[in-house]
């Protein structure tokens, strides 16, 4: 690829981007509220990312306007970006049936039925992490579990902040690491590896930080009364798909193939235990992928903008500032681990985060010779600690307008996040290449 000229100017579209959304989002968020509405979600994403292509498309009069266009579409044409949007496709389909099959409530109420009384803090986390992991979004997970958390909170007598705060930590935790999460299939269909690599560098930095969380949980339990998550009823066969597509997806299956055998399932077991028909097995897929139609464009639109600022310097400018201030390989891992979580407190969206920061990502992860699995973990991660943390993005709004707190007071007993942001500085500190994969490339 031949190397740009750093241009600072190039990246105006970017700061464009951030101006408009972050000014929009205080302002309709602190200054001006409006009754039912999440303020940094009244300007959507894609409105403000046209604005900032507009501006990069106005940039560089030495390319004509078509010239610039057949920029755009190279970007957009990548062989990754264009495997991702038919990702989204089948995985949104794949969340609207298995919603409408009855799986996540079936598959949440199998957890909870078997959690015993006096753990029922720490068991919140572990359904947590199993049911967003296995329904790929940490809303919706949040959405299942706060109402039951709050019930958890007045029978045992635990501080309610706590037990909502618990929700949303496993939530983040299974959101990092599900194989049909939008996370996990922008960071590792933009760096171009499979998701059992990712998940495998993942599980190391998230499984410690999510044993010492249920740990402290634990610990925490111990001085509470038992408290009942109450009774739930479900249906074992309703629940199997989504342990199958994890399984699958774990044995190194193509990600388009598991969402297609889970689809399969779903709409095989709502027929048997009559929770689907036809017409709503066919217009729960619709639903569902219509669900996925903004986080498409919006990838259509950063692809386009990130050729273009790409194409002017901008690229090179933002990798002469991490060289400048971030040395070697440890350097390069810390540039894209505090990239993605800036980008992600401007945009309070993971996914749009990842998306913006990968394309940088990837050329630090050549230019120190990172380990693209390495890379899209960090992406992950880091966007998922930032996301889980921060009091105006959707999951802490949700999740306090469910339990009837504030943002601010979930923020201090956000337990896991903290814990997993430490282990992923540890990761960073105690690097170490991977021979073997040096190996792979020589033999190559």
């Amino acid at each position: 690829m031949e190397k740009k000229t750093a241009n600072v100017k190039a990246l105006l579209p970017i700061f464009v981007f951030l101006a408009l959304y972050i000014g929009a989002g205080v302002y309709f968020e602190y200054i001006s509220p409006i009754d039912g509405k999440m303020g940094f979600y009244v300007v959507s994403t894609v409105v403000a990312f046209m604005a900032a292509l507009a501006v990069a498309l106005v940039q560089n009069r030495k390319l004509s306007f078509d010239d610039k266009i057949r920029v755009c579409a190279k970007g957009i044409g990548d062989e990754n970006i264009t495997i991702m949007l038919l990702i989204f496709l089948l995985a949104g389909a794949f969340g609207g049936i298995a919603k409408e099959a009855g799986g996540a409530a079936s598959t949440a109420n199998l957890m909870l039925s078997i959690i015993p009384d006096e753990f029922a803090v720490p068991g919140l986390f572990l359904v947590a992490c199993i049911i967003s992991m296995a329904m790929g979004t940490s809303v919706g997970t949040i959405t299942v579990l706060v109402p039951i958390a709050t019930g958890v909170s007045e029978s045992g007598n635990y501080p309610l902040a706590l037990c909502v705060a618990t929700v949303v930590g496993g939530s983040m935790f299974g959101d990092n690491l599900s194989f049909v999460s939008d996370t996990t299939i922008a960071a590792t269909k933009t760096q171009g590896i499979q998701m059992r690599d990712k998940f495998l560098a993942n599980i190391k930095i998230a499984l410690p930080a999510a044993v010492i969380t249920l740990i402290l949980l634990i610990i925490m339990s111990l001085g509470g009364k038992n408290a009942s998550v109450g009774e739930y009823e479900y249906n074992i066969l309703r629940a199997i798909p989504y342990f199958v597509v994890i399984v699958l997806a774990l044995l190194g299956m193509n990600v388009l193939v598991v969402l297609g055998i889970g689809i399969g399932l779903f709409a095989l077991s709502g027929a048997i235990t009559g929770s689907l028909t036809i017409e709503s097995m066919f217009s729960s897929m619709s639903t569902g992928t219509s669900g996925m139609f903004e986080t498409m464009i919006v990838t259509i639109l950063v692809s386009s903008i990130g050729a273009l600022v790409r194409e002017n310097g901008g690229f090179e400018a933002i990798l002469n500032g991490i060289r400048r201030h971030l040395k070697g390989r440890r350097g390069g891992m810390a540039g894209i681990g505090l990239l993605t979580a800036f980008l992600d407190i401007a945009t309070a969206n993971n996914t749009v985060a990842i998306v913006m920061a990968a394309p940088i990502a990837k050329e630090l992860s050549e230019e120190y010779e990172i380990e693209p699995r390495k890379t899209a973990s960090l992406l992950d991660t880091c966007s998922c600690i930032m996301q889980g943390v921060i009091p105006y993005g959707a999951q802490l709004l949700i999740a306090a307008s469910l339990g009837g707190l504030s943002s601010m007071q979930i923020i201090p007993l956000l337990f896991y996040p903290y814990i997993l942001a430490v282990f992923v500085v540890l990761s960073i500190i105690f690097d170490k290449k991977d021979k073997t994969n040096d190996k792979r490339r020589n033999k190559s």
